[in-house]
């Protein structure tokens, strides 16, 4: 069928592009990463995926921004090699807040990588001692940056090359909630009107979200440990997936202790509603409620809007459609194996 085809195209192309178009450059960090008041400070920038080399050294622009108002330019920029600046500031005499120390984002454009951002990186720390400095922190206000379009996909800090695993980790969870809501449909059906072939269906489709939900949690370790530092770290969102997948693993236990198989297939069918109502709760709703280390605002760990650009779109949604029909495309294949065990039993 066609959308077997299509479901094959659509994987092939979300694998090719997700490991294969690049990342922005960005900023990986600066040496040293904190300075005081009143001084001149020499700051070493560190790049990835950049080429600070190709063009003027005089195209290339540095401010340490404390807000979008206030900032400060950097002077004598100096380029050590492609992912390689130094950058001298004047800092002033005084912060911004009038507090004791203030932490400022490093803002890098250049002419062929475009803009990068380092949010709080320089910490600046009040020196009574040195109020010499005649620098202002709205004489030079970030305007007229170099702006890049290309196909690429957003530099992230702390996850870097892994940024690729949202295409794969996350399309799974789709695919995960389209499996286990059309088994629970299959489920209400058979209830309705007992049909051994919707029984099977929603097995079928059961097997395959567990499935899912077993790579989604794998990927999702994966990620964690190059990003928290290990795979597993107890985080809430973790916690919840693990609980959501033992519930339904209690599915197939409940429906292998019934001798009877019709009577496993009803009460079954029963427990699969309240299965996926738990879902819901378990995966979206309890995770909310505690910070997370799950990307998204604290507390709420869920993937947004904001986590993409419109580069990733182009491969992410793409890449969801092809997982969820290829999902369907074994639920279908597991319903006729289940179809063929039943057919060869009746004959034994």
């Amino acid at each position: 069928m066609w959308w077997k085809s299509a479901s094959v195209i659509l994987l092939v192309y979300a694998i090719i592009a997700g490991l294969v178009v690049p990342l922005k450059p960005g900023i990986d960090h600066v040496t040293p990463d904190s300075a005081a008041t009143g001084k001149r400070f020499d700051l070493e920038v560190h790049g990835y995926n950049t080429w600070y080399t190709r063009g003027k050294s005089t195209d290339i622009r540095a401010w340490l921004q404390y807000d979008s108002l206030r900032a400060i330019a950097g002077t004598d920029i100096r380029v050590l090699s492609d992912t390689t600046l130094q950058v001298s500031f004047d800092i002033p005499s005084t912060l911004p807040n009038e507090g004791e120390s203030a932490m400022l984002n490093l803002i890098v454009s250049h002419p062929t990588d475009g803009v990068s951002l380092l949010p709080s990186a320089v910490e600046v720390e009040l020196d009574t001692a040195h109020t010499s400095s005649a620098a202002n922190w709205t004489d030079h206000p970030i305007e007229n940056l170099h702006v890049v379009r290309d196909f690429s996909y957003p530099y992230r800090n702390v996850i870097y090359e892994t940024i690729r695993n949202t295409y794969f980790h996350v399309p799974m969870w789709f695919a995960l909630m389209f499996m286990f809501l059309t088994s629970v449909i299959y489920s209400i059906r058979y209830l309705n009107h007992p049909n051994e072939a919707d029984d099977r269906r929603a097995v079928a489709f059961t097997e395959t979200g567990l499935l899912f939900g077993l790579l989604g949690l794998t990927t999702g370790m994966l990620w964690a440990h190059y990003a928290w530092g290990k795979a597993w770290s107890n985080d809430i969102k973790q916690l919840m997936t693990a609980v959501a997948l033992l519930v339904y693993a209690a599915y197939f236990i409940l429906r292998a202790s019934f001798d009877e198989p019709e009577k496993g297939a009803r009460l079954g069918a029963v427990y699969n509603i309240f299965a996926f109502a738990s879902l819901v709760p378990l995966l979206y709703i309890v995770p909310r409620l505690f910070a997370s280390l799950h990307p998204g605002a604290t507390g709420n760990p869920a993937f947004g809007s904001q986590d993409l650009d419109n580069t990733m779109r182009l491969v992410f949604y793409p890449s969801i459609i092809g997982f969820v029909l290829l999902g369907v495309w074994i639920a279908q294949i597991r319903f006729r194996i289940l179809r063929l065990q039943q057919i060869a039993d009746d004959q034994d």
